[in-house]
């Protein structure tokens, strides 16, 4: 049965192939056939609409296997909504033809980190498009109920596919020590950095300073509620932003590039007793002198997915926070992934966040 020759049974039982972005090693991704997914009891199936390429992806592909099991094939891909075609048999809070998305995160609620309420570091940790064969970038995905969330008629599934990537972001405010009226700098302006601008417009920073080498991407950050862009490569960052605050330096610098030149401008950027959070991934370590910190007392503190936020994300996007045409520079089809997508992010600067759909009637 070819990919395309999907079969529903009466009981709206989907069977049969679909098409699925799989990984196989660091620039090798293939659409492939692969079974369609079954539900079991406490499941639903969804159809996929849209899934985001994610910079964790962008990581996998270009360094990768990181997150990802080492011989693992997953179909990758972790932002993404979609329609429930089919319920397992204790399913009450679902119906075929609901509208949702997925928490890609799947604790076990057995560990020590589950049972005190941390799951999202989970010390057995599954999750789809990484650690879990099931990911976004395919036709289908069964998922446990726990998971799924259902999104009001007024967002589009376009807005839906962005609720992974701003759950990043509120988690990385809520965890940080900034405060409305706060001053920040945002150093990287790509999907999560632009987002973040975005959410701590919403969240009363009185000061937002990006920091970005890409033209068209602090040209966006300004847009997206950036107060100041600057290009390091041209203007010392630092300097610039002690001399943006009064030679105070930040409350908050957020880290969302993940390169030494980043790190270490952060946490030169922060005023004393401030904070550095950190929420992009990195490829290779960094090195620093722990007196910068030490002798200023400042806090360096990382940030890890979310934590029972997806409802309130979900309301925030509906009540129109973000400007997600900003976000959304490029709209493709499943089969186009590689050469349209993960090699767009990685030679294009002008692209922010690219979607990807299974369904040609999409685009």
């Amino acid at each position: 049965m070819k990919a395309t020759e999907i079969q529903a049974t009466k009981d709206s039982t989907v069977v049969g192939n679909m098409k699925a972005a799989k990984f196989f090693g660091a620039k090798d991704i293939r659409v492939v056939d692969t079974p369609i997914p079954t539900v079991d009891a406490n499941s639903v199936k969804v159809e996929i609409e849209w899934c985001g390429i994610c910079g964790s992806d962008m990581h996998e592909y270009v360094a990768g296997p990181m997150v990802i099991p080492p011989g693992s094939n997953v179909t990758m891909g972790h932002e993404f909504s979609g329609k429930i075609v089919e319920i397992g048999e204790s399913v009450t809070t679902f119906a075929i033809g609901d509208r949702v998305v997925i928490e890609p995160m799947v604790p076990c609620w057995t560990c020590n980190s589950c049972r005190t309420g941390n799951y999202q570091v989970c010390e057995k940790p599954q999750f789809y498009g990484l650690i879990l064969n099931d990911g976004g970038f395919g036709e289908y995905v069964v998922a446990p109920v726990d998971r799924v969330y259902k999104i009001p008629d007024t967002m589009s599934y376009e807005q839906a596919a962005l609720v992974e990537p701003v759950a990043v972001v509120t988690q990385a405010i809520r965890s940080s020590q900034f405060k409305y009226g706060d001053t920040v700098a945002v150093f990287g302006a790509g999907p999560i950095g632009l987002l973040l601008i975005q959410s701590l417009k919403a969240a009363g920073a009185s000061k937002i300073i990006a920091v970005e080498v890409a033209d068209h991407r602090r040209e966006v950050a300004l847009k997206s509620g950036a107060t100041h862009a600057i290009n390091p490569i041209d203007t010392n960052a630092v300097e610039t932003i002690f001399g943006l605050t009064n030679g105070r330096g930040v409350d908050v610098a957020f880290d969302c590039a993940g390169v030494q030149p980043t790190f270490e401008a952060s946490l030169n950027s922060v005023r004393n007793n401030g904070e550095l959070k950190i929420i992009s991934l990195w490829e290779k370590p960094v090195t620093f002198n722990p007196n910068v910190a030490m002798m200023t007392n400042k806090r360096i503190s990382t940030t890890m997915t979310y934590n029972n936020i997806y409802p309130e994300v979900i309301d925030l996007i509906n009540q129109g926070i973000l400007k997600e045409d900003l976000i959304i520079t490029k709209k493709i089809h499943l089969d186009d992934v590689v050469e349209e997508g993960f090699e767009e992010v990685l030679n294009d600067r002008s692209q922010v966040k690219i979607l990807v759909t299974p369904k040609r009637s999409n685009l």
